[in-house]
């Protein structure tokens, strides 16, 4: 089953922007369950795009206001949520920030 890991983190997980994944990435590698991921560049870069009444809306910046964004994301395909569990457990964001594990839907996008 494929899952997001979206790594989240405050102010404060911008210190480890270049710390890497290091040991973290060879293994999960090696276990052939990576299949793709990026670092995302700061919030304030962020364009929110919204259409409403057949008008486009840009806005500046993320959508939520919180103190917590998204810094990046891992898309892997493991056996079950709780190997997902354990491989967003090992991840080294999830020692200063937060990993949200989303499921993807099976089947391409309607």
């Amino acid at each position: 089953m494929k899952y997001l890991l979206l790594i989240c983190g405050d102010e404060s997980a911008e210190a480890h922007a270049q710390d890497g994944c290091g040991d973290w990435s060879e293994e999960m590698e090696s276990r052939g369950v990576v299949e793709g991921g990026a670092g995302l560049r700061p919030p304030s870069e962020a364009t929110t795009v919204r259409v409403r009444s057949g008008e486009l809306l840009l806005t500046d910046g993320p959508f939520a206001e919180t103190k917590e964004q998204i810094g990046g994301f891992v898309l892997i395909d493991c056996a079950d949520l709780d190997e997902a569990i354990e491989i967003a457990a090992k991840h080294p964001a999830a020692g200063y920030g937060t990993i949200e594990i989303r499921p993807l839907l099976a089947g391409p996008p309607v």
